[in-house]
């Protein structure tokens, strides 16, 4: 691994938003592959910050920090990547259900899904059933489904019952996640996976598709 890779790396793992953007550039200029750079830096580093959020060394603030480092190379990265031709993990989309405006989990993730190398649609909170059928139409791997309120969680049945009513639930895997959001939850409702906390999530992703 060569030094400006491992500054990436720690660059990230320290949530240094300020210095990822020119850590990537002088990746970029000194002709490091794009594939290079999002693998053993970016995505590389959030695995880390995956573990140590697990073993219980960072906690969600530290997490989003280095999300959001993460996304700063990412965005300055995207473009390369296209043109090399690397093709994205899978595609997922992402929202809150419809009724509910929290939105902390569900970015984060999202960043640890894009941290993770998939290409994420965001649609944000209070996600009309319909609006998931309409975009999973379009095309998807994964469609995760977040809750924060118990009034809000039979949306996600909502929603899982529309997509089948459509004809498009063999199409993706679906995953949900929230603080009252339980494993047996999941599966009274017929979701493919569950996953406790944005750590878990990107790793639960890759299951699904492999």
């Amino acid at each position: 691994m060569t030094q400006t890779i491992q500054d990436i790396y720690q660059i990230v793992l320290n949530g240094e938003i300020n210095n990822v953007v020119d850590a990537v550039q002088k990746a970029i200029d000194e002709e490091i592959s794009p594939d290079e750079i999002l693998n053993n830096g970016l995505i590389a580093a959030m695995k880390e910050v995956g573990r140590l959020f697990e073993e219980g060394e960072f906690f969600v603030p530290e997490m989003l920090i280095s999300a959001h480092a993460m996304q700063g190379g990412l965005n300055l990265l995207r473009p390369h990547l296209v043109d090399s031709g690397i093709e994205p993990a899978g595609k997922v989309i992402m929202g809150t259900v419809k009724g509910d405006l929290h939105d902390i989990g569900k970015n984060l993730v999202s960043m640890m899904l894009e941290g993770a190398g998939y290409d994420v649609i965001d649609l944000g909170t209070d996600v009309a059933s319909d609006t998931f059928v309409e975009k999973v139409k379009e095309g998807a791997d994964i469609l995760g489904l977040s809750a924060l309120l118990t009034t809000t969680m039979p949306s996600m049945e909502t929603t899982i019952q529309a997509l089948q009513d459509a004809g498009l639930r063999d199409s993706v895997k679906i995953i949900v996640g929230g603080a009252p959001v339980t494993q047996e939850y999941a599966d009274e409702i017929g979701a493919d996976g569950f996953a406790v906390d944005a750590s878990r999530a990107a790793a639960l992703a890759q299951s699904l598709l492999e």
